[in-house]
């Protein structure tokens, strides 16, 4: 029953944001001021649930990541490229999800579940923005992986600091303007069909799949242009981590080629989960697009995002040195405080 109820809604709401009228036998339909965000579950019962596993794995994120920025910029030893890189990726994955999950948190405890026009090409925008960049920065720290292991003597000339803000810099700009062009190409669409967005947040596929006009330019710059965007940085990754492995087989002790390698296996395990998941809801076409995607889109926008800084301070002697210091440094602030304020209480 609850289910239908929900159904029901969903279509008057439809109806209404159209401002859809019936009129010898045909509709009057014009754009809509606003989606429907259909989300995890349409079942009341799972809503509070959700909210609060997505609200902790928010929490732990932003946590996370903002600890590895603090520890980084505060501990001496962590100022290399590597860690440069690392700061920055931390950076865009609060923005990353930040752009998605509060308004999916909102989402959970509201009835209506709706997001603006506006407001849902600009989280599109900002979603696209940030996930180019964490790909591109995934490639600059494999660029800096290999000059540091294939070209040690060159490595301080080569990834200078004025290069790696050069690195940055062209991976904003380049997913800047990537992210402008298919915001812009959505936006010349007609919507008119249904509001109803069959997904947690505004994707450029659930939103191409309402289109009552015709969506092949913008299938084929996804295919194009967007697939170009996101296998550069991946076959800049490859090519890296092949000149690695043949200079590590070249290496003639085994513990040398373990201790090596093991300076990359952070790296590559966000590698693989970002761009596993990441491949398996985009490189397909839009037809055979399914609410079955949503589970690896939540693997490359939360989950990812939530597990980099564990993955990074667990599998890294150096990162985890500068997170206890960090850490002991907050708890011997917090004492300091608490001993303070206790004084100044028996003083009275």
């Amino acid at each position: 029953m609850h289910v239908l109820d929900d159904i029901k809604t969903i279509n008057r709401q439809c109806y209404l944001s159209t401002g859809a009228h019936k009129s010898m036998g045909t509709f009057n339909l014009t754009r809509f001021s606003e989606f429907i965000l259909l989300g995890l579950s349409s079942r009341p019962e799972d809503q509070k649930p959700f909210f609060a596993l997505f609200c902790i794995i928010y929490l732990v994120l932003l946590m996370g990541n903002l600890l590895i920025i603090l520890a980084i910029h505060s501990d001496p030893k962590l100022q290399n490229p590597m860690y440069f890189f690392l700061s920055i990726l931390s950076f865009a994955d609060i923005c990353y999800t930040t752009v998605i999950v509060p308004k999916m948190l909102m989402n959970f405890l509201s009835e209506t579940k709706t997001i603006a026009y506006a407001e849902c090409l600009t989280q599109m925008y900002f979603f696209l923005v940030f996930g180019n960049m964490d790909s591109y920065l995934l490639a600059a720290m494999a660029i800096d992986r290999y000059v540091a292991i294939c070209d040690p003597f060159h490595y301080v000339t080569f990834m200078s600091h004025r290069h790696c803000v050069l690195l940055v810099s062209f991976s904003i700009a380049v997913s800047c303007l990537h992210s402008l062009l298919h915001v812009l190409l959505v936006n010349r669409l007609t919507f008119c069909a249904s509001n109803v967005i069959r997904h947690f947040f505004c994707d450029v596929y659930p939103v191409l799949k309402l289109s009552c006009s015709s969506t092949f330019i913008n299938e084929l710059v996804a295919m194009t242009e967007g697939l170009a965007s996101v296998m550069a940085p991946f076959v800049c990754i490859i090519i890296s981590y092949l000149q690695i492995l043949i200079a590590v087989l070249k290496i003639p002790s085994a513990a040398g080629k373990r201790k090596t390698f093991s300076t990359c296996s952070s790296h590559l395990t966000v590698v693989t989960l970002f761009y596993g998941s990441i491949s398996y809801v985009y490189f397909q076409p839009l037809s055979s697009y399914t609410v079955k995607d949503q589970i690896a889109t939540i693997i490359y926008t939360v989950l990812t995002s939530m597990l980099n800084p564990f993955i990074y301070s667990v599998r890294n002697k150096d990162m985890k040195q500068g997170l206890d210091k960090l850490i002991n440094r907050i708890k011997s602030q917090i004492s300091k405080l608490s001993s303070t304020e206790s004084n100044r209480i028996r003083g009275r």
